[in-house]
């Protein structure tokens, strides 16, 4: 599956990350739970970038290549990232969305896309 790292990488930080009750009770979802429900906005939001970045035509299937592009592709997938972050941040606890974003996400998101615009139709 192309996006096995980034669901691997979002269950690290989903079980490092524990429950996001303070008070110490038992957390309402587990976290197989969290990451059903996490999941398809990771897709979604994967995905997207990959259209994007598929589409544009200074892409160069190089992982050095792909930083601009990434970056270029957010106006045009921000409501799917968007709705990723708020969704960690509502299962995992506030500011979790952001720190998934720029850290794990970002770290295996180059390779996905090159994975995943591969499979694209030109």
């Amino acid at each position: 599956m192309i996006l096995a790292p980034l669901f691997g990488t979002a269950l690290v930080v989903a079980v490092a990350t524990g429950p996001s009750d303070p008070s110490g009770h038992e957390p309402r979802l587990t976290t197989q739970d969290k990451m059903a429900a996490t999941e398809p906005l990771i897709r979604s939001a994967t995905e997207c970038i990959i259209r994007a970045v598929a589409a544009d035509p200074r892409y160069i299937p190089r992982p050095d290549a792909l930083g601009d592009l990434i970056v270029a592709s957010m106006p045009a997938c921000s409501t799917p990232v968007h709705a990723m972050i708020d969704a960690y941040d509502r299962y995992y606890g506030e500011g979790t969305g952001e720190a998934f974003f720029m850290g794990p996400y970002l770290d295996v998101l180059p390779k996905a896309v090159m994975d995943g615009a591969r499979k694209e139709p030109e």
